[in-house]
């Protein structure tokens, strides 16, 4: 992943090492302490740093360098440059082996649906203000995304499990949602602080915004866009960053989120063909993510393919349109059979995933909701690791996965049934 290179005036040399000290622009997020910056992707006035030019010392400073900035100019000898350049995919934080869960699964999901169905009522309201008046109303956003992080850190898998409810006529809404409470949990595996993860979940929440400024019978048609319509819905990056520039309290990172969640690793992407690590960390992120949850959800012309399908589209994409390092966490995080995901045995029958272990992800515990037959049969929780290791002739096997929408299965009344959410 190239960086962007550009000489040093006057072509100094390093006094140590007598080479060649060049400028390199590089995202914000990939700032070191040690680096010497010397410009920024805005006036020096914007930012509250003392200095015009100076050498990151401490974390406060690189906060500050990251939560104001999209990019920074620093200088670096050639042997420091390829040196980053050989390590940029290792910049991230060793990944959990697994959620920590400060609360069960039943006791969490009560708790998480009220705060998801308060985050989707806001989503709702708000797009509906951008179609309607071209107004992005902002007011109580970070508390909606912070309770979706508190959630998200209490029991991962109980909102996880509640963005399997899908509705296809109000697929704009549930997908922004959606991605806001997957960067969520996704920055949650990869370790962030609390503050990134709320970042994370308004990069998501808002990425699509600009889609409300697509006209509808462009965004919902049932069928393959024509060139001209596919050109103007190639503008939504660009129409969603501009709604967000009147937002002077958002980071820099959720507008740039919005821009560039379309750009690709090879430069092939749009709005404006960036390429490697010129695409900022949280708006690579928020693209696996947004590709993820559109491959798996029913849409007007195609309906949602498998976890394990979108998985190995991911992985197959991996190097040239998205981060392979991310893609690579991203996958063992959601595993090929994610809890609340659909399967199908090796006998025929139909059922859920209820949870996995970190080093049995292919053999989890599910519970039986269909008989080979497709009808409804009585529950019954199998441990599919368990029974592969006492096998008595009656062990059972996944044969398949299968998209979170069949035929003969309410996905979403086995969901709030299991999570005693129909009495709420």
């Amino acid at each position: 992943m190239p960086l962007s290179r550009k000489k040093s005036p006057g072509k100094r040399l390093s006094r140590q090492t007598g080479e060649m000290i060049r400028q390199v622009e590089i995202p914000s997020d990939a700032v070191r302490i040690g680096m010497y910056v010397v410009r920024l992707d805005r006036e020096w006035t914007e930012v509250p740093l003392l200095f015009r030019e100076f050498a990151v010392e401490n974390e406060d400073q690189l906060e500050v360098l990251r939560s104001h900035c999209f990019s920074v100019t620093v200088e670096m000898t050639e042997s420091r440059l390829r040196e980053m350049e050989k390590r940029n995919r290792h910049l991230l934080r060793k990944p959990l082996d697994e959620f920590p869960e400060n609360a069960s699964l039943a006791e969490e999901l009560p708790v998480a649906h009220e705060h998801l169905s308060n985050a989707q009522s806001y989503i709702n309201d708000l797009l509906r203000s951008v179609e309607r008046d071209h107004q992005l109303r902002l007011d109580g956003f970070q508390e909606v995304v912070k309770n979706c992080v508190t959630s998200i850190m209490s029991n991962a898998s109980a909102m996880f499990w509640l963005t399997k409810i899908r509705h296809e006529d109000a697929y704009t809404a549930e997908h922004c949602l959606r991605v806001g409470v997957l960067a969520i949990t996704f920055g949650r595996f990869l370790d962030f602080p609390e503050k990134d993860l709320q970042t994370l979940g308004m990069c998501g929440m808002l990425h699509d915004v600009g889609k409300m400024k697509i006209p509808n019978d462009v965004l919902n048609k049932p069928g393959a866009l024509s060139p001209e319509e596919w050109q103007l819905m190639r503008q939504h990056p660009e129409l969603g960053h501009q709604l967000l520039q009147e937002q002077e309290e958002l980071d820099p990172v959720v507008l740039d989120a919005a821009l560039s969640h379309h750009e690709r690793l090879d430069g092939t992407g749009y709005p404006n063909g960036v390429s490697g690590l010129n695409i900022s960390l949280f708006a690579r992120l928020i693209s696996i993510v947004d590709a993820y949850d559109a491959m798996t959800s029913d849409r007007p012309y195609m309906k949602g393919r498998s976890t394990a399908e979108a998985l190995k589209i991911l992985y197959k994409c991996s190097g040239n349109q998205f981060d392979g390092r991310l893609v690579e966490v991203f996958i063992r995080m959601i595993g090929i059979y994610p809890s609340g995901s659909l399967v199908e045995l090796d006998n025929g029958e139909i059922a859920v995933v209820v949870s996995s272990r970190p080093n049995q992800k292919l053999q989890p515990v599910v519970e039986v909701v269909r008989d080979r037959d497709g009808n409804s049969c009585e529950p019954r929780v199998i441990d599919l690791a368990e029974s592969a290791a006492n096998d008595n002739g009656s062990a059972r096997k996944i044969r398949m996965a299968l998209p979170d929408g069949i035929d003969g299965f309410d996905l979403e009344s086995y969901i709030r049934k299991r999570g005693g959410l129909d009495s709420k």
